[in-house]
């Protein structure tokens, strides 16, 4: 691209001019652009995973593993997923115009808090071209008009994507800066859009520690950080072993390359020497490589002697403990004690996921009090820490920071706030 700093640019000029439209667009305008959105969608089933099938090929070339290869994978269920999404975001409540609370002052002056859109979002993303879907639907709604910049291995899918999803607006009578694409794959326009403060008023990151961080330390555009998931699940003394393994295999296993999924377990020592044999076994019946401390790996092969199992069982090392593996790997300690949980998760964890598995009140409370993370769990899998489960009807990320937004980011999540004040002739003295 000839001049990639125009073309940003422009990009971002036709945001701001949108964002103004879309923050007074009224709820049942922009519900039917999300209908337009998800039946275009549909429509154009053969397009979208046409489009996708160049990106797993090249992908495929390129090496990506099995876990990221299914994070880009496009077919027709996935679609009628995506499709649903949009549906569902329509059926939400508009947080636009919402009085989250009036009071009258001694002075007459009434003065109230009013839900207003944050203006024009950038989103930065790696993979999934759901993200895309996702995105755009949570901006619209929300009153925002949003920049995408997908990465490079599905910017074929994204591009065919984004095309139907900006059509589907526009045929709605939105302006049409409304859902945008970079399309480029050049790492340069990242770096522009980050400096873009005259025209994207957040950034939001999604992706891997990387794209992250270059995004966070570099950014001149506010930032919401969206998070790395290293998460634990901590089996207490008193755990139910069988809750334990189903909740264990869940959190691992089901999706392995999402930011919520397991990648530490830490087991009480009191059980450890009836609970690691059991999960051991278990896990590495479905391809999970076990990644264990000196105690536990001791247990395991004092009580397991078949090799299959055996040769997923390898030494950990003291960065695995700080790994966002993203694959079917895990890594296990055994630990003394709640404290010495508590001591490891707040050392090691990323702020996003954490759950402890335990049939002890007390244990469950003072995990769920000193834990500090986005979303914390008794007795159930982190997998849980996502915009639909949550009932946001999607999401476009999970916020580990503290600051706006924190877990996962609904519509709501997209809005700041503005005072109102009503007044009969008064004047400060």
């Amino acid at each position: 691209m000839d001049n990639l700093k125009e073309y940003i640019i422009e990009k971002g000029q036709k945001a701001k001019l949108a964002a103004r439209v879309l923050s007074t667009l009224d709820t049942d305008s922009k519900n039917k652009a999300l209908y337009a959105m998800a039946k275009v969608l549909e429509e154009n089933m053969k397009s979208i995973i046409d489009a996708n099938s160049i990106d797993m090929k090249n992908g495929e070339e390129k090496g990506l593993s099995k876990s990221m290869l299914d994070r880009l994978l496009i077919n027709e269920k996935r679609i009628l997923d995506m499709s649903e999404g949009l549906t569902q975001v329509s059926k939400l409540p508009d947080p636009i115009g919402e009085i989250t609370k009036m009071w009258k002052r001694p002075n007459g002056l009434t003065i109230g808090e009013k839900r207003v859109p944050l203006g024009v979002i950038g989103i930065i993303y790696e993979a999934r071209p759901n993200v895309t879907v996702d995105a755009a639907a949570l901006c619209l709604k929300s009153g925002n008009a949003v920049i995408l910049r997908g990465g490079s291995e599905a910017i074929n899918t994204n591009k065919v994507v984004a095309n139907l999803l900006s059509g589907a607006c526009k045929e709605c009578g939105l302006p049409e800066g409304t859902v945008q694409l970079i399309e480029t794959t050049d790492r340069e326009a990242v770096n522009i859009m980050l400096k873009l403060n005259e025209y994207i008023d957040v950034l939001i990151p999604r992706g891997g520690r990387g794209l992250i961080q270059t995004v966070v330390k570099n950014a001149t555009v506010p930032v919401i950080e969206t998070g790395v998931g290293n998460c634990h699940i901590f089996v207490d003394e008193s755990a139910d072993l069988k809750m334990a393994e189903d909740i264990i295999i869940n959190a691992k296993v089901q999706r392995p390359a999402v930011c919520n999924a397991m990648e530490s377990l830490l087991v009480h020592e009191k059980i450890a020497e009836k609970f690691l044999p059991i999960i051991a076994a278990s896990l590495s019946k479905l391809g999970v490589e076990l990644r264990v401390c000196d105690e536990g790996k001791k247990i395991i092969m004092d009580s397991i002697k078949d090799e299959e199992i055996l040769k997923h069982i390898v030494d950990a090392t003291s960065e695995d403990w700080d790994t966002e593996f993203l694959d079917l790997i895990l890594s296990v300690k055994v630990v003394p004690s709640l404290d010495a949980a508590l001591d490891h998760i707040y050392k090691h964890g990323t702020k996003h996921s954490e759950a402890i598995i335990t049939e002890s009140y007390s244990n469950s409370q003072r995990f769920l009090n000193e834990v500090d993370a986005a979303a914390v769990y008794v007795n159930a899998s982190t997998r849980f820490t996502d915009g639909f489960e949550y009932g946001f009807g999607a999401e476009i990320g999970i916020s580990t920071q503290k600051l706006h937004a924190r877990g996962p980011m609904g519509l709501q999540q997209l809005t700041t706030t503005k005072y109102i004040v009503y007044g009969n002739g008064q004047i400060r003295k």
